[in-house]
């Protein structure tokens, strides 16, 4: 007789196909913590594949704003919470716990969706007080995961933006973006949306362990390719770079890009906030157990010692001689391939109010 201990033999224990997470550690706000062991009984079965769960999430706003140095814009869209994508390194993971769930296996397949975002969008930029300044989709989660194939709230968002000739940009790692060039082309043209497309690594196998349910990358690079084609400016994403594990493909996921015809570049380091610095130490254990300890060890030597480092300035790209090593490559990488040339200045100041059915015209 075999006890059912979740575990298939010869797996590692919490290995679910499709997903990124190993366990499902409980939100750090919970008063008590559970945690799961191997007792040495197997099941001779696979562990079933885990169902994606849906809840409307009842926001009252759809614009977050920031006022981080970090970054290049301060305010963003997110139209869900959580992601389906599974990546493991993902920064946004400890988000879901301030939703009382976990940022492990929950994040990846307990999602909330805004499906009014297209409406409280549009009331937002009717507001008297609002002032035009661009807006970014794919910030914390990725807009275009694979429930926006059948819910299209993304396309909602596009659609209420293009009404008000509201510039915006996109980042994505999904090539789903593709349905929506009948919007990004025409406004890319009046100079009001880019996109930018994240491409961690350019092997099939890690990409699959890492980013498990995200396009493939040589379907990325064929994104960026159909973007530059239809005349959208397209950017590159090289992020996160994870010392030991990827970063040796920098240069050539930016030759690859630019072949694509990427014509802007950015990157940042491996950073590994609150849970997701033991979520990604069992993922390492997991799927590259013989180089676990020298990724971390790397990591550390770029976050001051430690697994993460949370100061404004310094958390996107490290510190220390690796970290300016990944620094110098990225820079004359870019000077040779003929990235980041010219600065793209969405134009804001196209943004106008459209009436409404019922509303009265203006003369002018």
């Amino acid at each position: 007789m075999r006890a059912n201990t979740g575990q298939a033999p010869g797996t590692q224990p919490g290995l679910r196909k499709g997903r990124g997470a190993v366990s499902n550690p409980a939100s750090r706000f919970d008063g008590e913590s559970r945690e799961a062991t191997d007792d040495g009984w197997w099941l001779d079965e696979d562990l079933p594949p885990l169902k994606t769960t849906i809840t409307h999430d009842a926001t009252r706003t759809i614009i977050a704003r920031n006022d981080s140095p970090d970054i290049p814009f301060d305010r963003s869209i997110n139209p869900y919470r959580g992601c389906e994508h599974g990546c493991i390194y993902c920064f946004a993971r400890p988000s879901h716990a301030y939703l009382g769930l976990s940022p492990g296996l929950d994040f990846e397949t307990r999602l909330l969706v805004k499906p009014e975002a297209g409406r409280l969008l549009d009331a937002e930029l009717r507001d008297r007080k609002y002032r035009c300044a661009p807006m970014v989709l794919g910030t914390n989660t990725d807009p275009y995961q694979p429930i926006e194939r059948e819910l299209r709230i993304t396309r909602q968002v596009l659609e209420v933006l293009a009404r008000f000739s509201h510039p915006f940009s996109i980042v994505t790692k999904s090539a789903l973006v593709g349905r929506d060039l009948d919007i990004l082309a025409p406004m890319a043209a009046r100079n009001l949306a880019c996109v930018f497309v994240s491409v961690t690594t350019l092997e099939p196998e890690l990409a699959r362990k890492m980013e498990p349910r995200a396009s493939a990358p040589h379907r990325r690079l064929e994104m960026i390719r159909q973007l530059a084609k239809a005349g959208v400016p397209t950017g590159v994403m090289a992020a996160p770079m994870i010392p030991g594990l990827n970063d040796h493909e920098l240069d050539r996921i930016l030759e690859a890009a630019h072949a694509a015809g990427a014509t802007t570049a950015g990157y940042t380091l491996l950073r590994l906030p609150h849970e997701i610095k033991d979520l990604f130490a069992q993922w390492l254990e997991a799927h590259a157990p013989l180089r676990a300890k020298h990724v971390l060890n790397l990591v550390r030597e770029t976050r001051g010692g430690r697994l993460n480092d949370p100061e404004f300035g310094s958390r996107m790209r490290g510190t220390g001689t690796y970290a300016q090593l990944v620094a110098n490559r990225f820079r004359l990488a870019c000077e040779r391939i003929g990235f980041n040339r010219t600065r793209l200045d969405l134009d804001t100041s196209q943004f106008k109010t459209p009436p409404r059915q019922g509303d009265q015209l203006t003369l002018l």
